[in-house]
């Protein structure tokens, strides 16, 4: 199998134990207020360390996938979720050493502010019934926390089931850049 195809089978996996997780076990958890939120912060971590096409895609299946277990209006969460993972992926791919910590730690928190913050928006905007009050900021922040919290977890999980796929394309980008300045030839 190629390296593409064994990367999309990976994610397709991926995707779906993180859609079964989220909607079985951790939506009956209740922290701070809110429940964690695991789908941001696995499309985050596939944006980082695939790339942002892969994180666009990912973002895609696991908001289609979202949407139709929970019976919402299809679309919304995948709209959320492409912007989500791409994003990630772009400053995955612009960010000088992408092994540090902090990445995933920002690339989490901020993740899940804007799907939170864009979902929220876009149900307002299509009219669904849903109280926006004070109640709806103190969940987003509470969530946000939370999933901070998760963020380098669930990235070293995403890394680890991505595994080989992913491996090539880092280092290859370290390759790419010799030195401080592209004029300087070793």
């Amino acid at each position: 199998m190629s390296r593409p195809a064994h990367l999309g089978v990976r994610l397709a996996l991926l995707a779906l134990a993180t859609v079964l997780v989220q909607t079985a076990a951790l939506s009956q958890l209740s922290l701070l207020g809110a429940t964690p939120d695991v789908a941001p912060l696995v499309v985050a971590s596939v944006g980082l360390l695939a790339g942002a096409l892969a994180g666009a895609v990912m973002g895609f299946g696991v908001g289609l996938l979202v949407d139709i277990a929970l019976l919402q209006t299809l679309g919304i969460t995948s709209l959320v979720y492409v912007i989500v993972g791409h994003w990630s992926g772009r400053i995955g791919e612009s960010v000088r050493d992408p092994q540090t910590a902090a990445l995933p730690l920002a690339a989490g928190a901020l993740g899940t502010f804007v799907a939170l913050t864009v979902f929220s928006l876009l149900q307002f905007l299509l009219g669904v019934e849903a109280p926006v009050s004070f109640e709806l900021v103190r969940q987003i922040i509470s969530t946000v926390l939370i999933n901070t919290l998760l963020a380098l977890p669930v990235h070293a999980l995403v890394r680890r089931v991505l595994g080989g796929a992913v491996e090539d394309r880092r280092r290859r980008r370290r390759r790419a850049r010799p030195g401080l300045s592209p004029l300087i030839q070793p």
